[in-house]
């Protein structure tokens, strides 16, 4: 499987190599403790201050082709809560807490990539359950990419995805008879999946704007502008990042027209000391013209190219671009590809560092809290921070392992602590023999002797019962 590069780097740029995936490969995928190894965070630092809530994560790798990727849900000590694996050949990004028909929903998109960081696929929302309530599906030539899927108030998601076009690249010392690659921001009703309102790059930004020398390309499409995210600003309009064009660009929601950009080549504002920012991610607006932007830093090698989040205040009026403060991790210095970020309640930052393998939160002093870290090879994306509440529509389960451990899980329940473990010589006839605390998404408990069957009772941090799973011989 091709890693998301999330927009090419300054080398040898394959051709798009992704096809869009059918529905049935795209079906609910069977629970994480019947598959592979699960992918895992190592918690570096964890300090007392780090904001409520879980951890939501899409881990992949780019080394290992058998690895199982999926969506998880983790916990402050690494413990995975829950993970749904996903199709080989296939991974997931942008998991997250956000809210359709005034109710709180999982959403993540899913699919496949190309080597040049595009992708293809579809968006999820699920329920508290995980029973998938909706998704949004490719529209003819026009299939979610990766890197955004943005619930709005109004019912709608705001996804992107890219079209490869006949296009005269003349203008950047290309060839006339060449092929551009068209970023596309569409609106789509979710319930209907009738499409609100479609953006191209190429009817509103000229590939003059890029900061991707063609010659680079090596004959594969010119990716000149490679939109990264896209958000909902205060006044309502489009907030639309463009990777190769080191420009965050203001669009209105209605007409597509460019209102103003923010960087690049012609930024409508004058940028104060520190402001200016190269080859981003994840452009937030936080409100009264203040944004958030991860900054990858420039190209990969750039004399003292450092990554960092960066906040941002404009004023329309007098056309400033003034510099609020940063972000940059004690040890890391560049994150060529991917990264995001998110303001916490108390006003820190929670910060995925992309193809690094590492994320972290501040406080708003910019003390560092939480550091974690996967293999070498793995990365997510993004990584957010919410409260969830969640409980599986199935009720837990229990197994017996080869060395003859038992194996309590229940993939997805937020509120488990212990569990209880019942035993005896007849399904009608167990009694508690032993209890574990819950250690993630699988908890092995040993007992000596091994009762002729076995049940697991989950228990919330008060001692109440929350679902129990049938009884299994353990001489199977």
């Amino acid at each position: 499987m091709a890693a998301v590069l999330c927009a090419a780097s300054a080398s040898a740029l394959p051709p798009h190599a992704s096809r869009a995936a059918s529905a049935s490969a795209l079906a609910p995928a069977a629970p994480a403790a019947q598959t592979g190894e699960v992918p895992r965070f190592t918690v570096v630092t964890h300090r007392p201050g780090t904001s409520p809530g879980l951890l939501f994560a899409t881990p992949q790798s780019a080394r290992d082709s058998g690895a199982v990727h999926g969506p998880q849900i983790l916990d402050d000590r690494g413990r995975v809560v829950w993970f749904r694996p996903v199709p080989a050949g296939q991974f997931a990004t942008d998991l997250r807490v956000q809210r359709y028909r005034g109710k709180p929903v999982l959403t993540w998109w899913q699919g496949t990539s190309s080597n040049t960081g595009i992708g293809k696929g579809v968006g999820y929302i699920a329920d508290s359950s995980y029973r998938v309530i909706a998704t949004v599906r490719p529209d003819g030539d026009y299939a979610p990419d990766l890197h955004e899927f943005a619930l709005t108030e109004k019912g709608t998601a705001l996804v992107t995805s890219y079209r490869t076009v006949p296009y005269d690249l003349t203008p950047v010392g290309g060839p006339k008879d060449g092929q551009a690659v068209d970023s596309v921001v569409e609106e789509i009703d979710v319930a209907t999946g009738r499409r609100i309102m479609r953006w191209s790059s190429l009817q509103h930004v000229p590939i003059t704007e890029s900061d991707m020398p063609v010659e680079l390309t090596h004959g594969a499409p010119y990716d000149y502008f490679h939109v990264n995210s896209v958000a909902v600003d205060d006044d309502g309009d489009l907030l639309v990042s463009g990777r190769t064009t080191s420009t965050v660009y203001k669009v209105d929601r209605e007409t597509g027209a460019v209102l103003w950009r923010l960087g690049g080549r012609h930024s409508s504002f004058r940028l104060g000391a520190g402001v200016r920012f190269n080859w981003q991610h994840d452009a937030m607006p936080e409100g009264r013209g203040t944004y958030r932007i991860f900054d990858n830093g420039s190209v990969a090698g750039s004399p003292g190219w450092e990554s960092r989040v960066v906040r941002v205040r404009v004023d329309a009026r007098r056309r400033t671009a003034a510099f609020l403060g940063q972000v940059t991790h004690p040890v890391l210095q560049s994150v060529e590809n991917e990264g995001g970020s998110q303001r916490t309640p108390g006003g820190g930052t929670l910060v995925s560092w992309g193809s690094s393998s590492r994320i972290s939160e501040f406080a708003k002093s910019g003390r560092l809290l939480f550091d974690a870290t996967l293999p070498a090879g793995w990365s997510s994306y993004r990584v957010y921070r919410s409260r969830w509440s969640a409980e599986p529509a199935a009720p837990p389960a229990v197994s017996v392992g080869p060395d003859g451990a038992l194996h309590a899980s229940w993939n997805g329940a937020t509120g488990v602590a212990r569990w209880r473990v019942l035993g005896g010589d007849a399904p009608a006839a167990l009694k508690p023999v032993a209890e574990a605390a819950w250690q993630g998404l699988d908890t092995a408990v040993r007992l000596d002797p091994l009762p002729r069957f076995v049940k697991v009772e989950a228990l919330d941090a008060h001692g109440t019962s929350m679902g129990s799973s049938t009884a299994v011989p353990t001489d199977s």
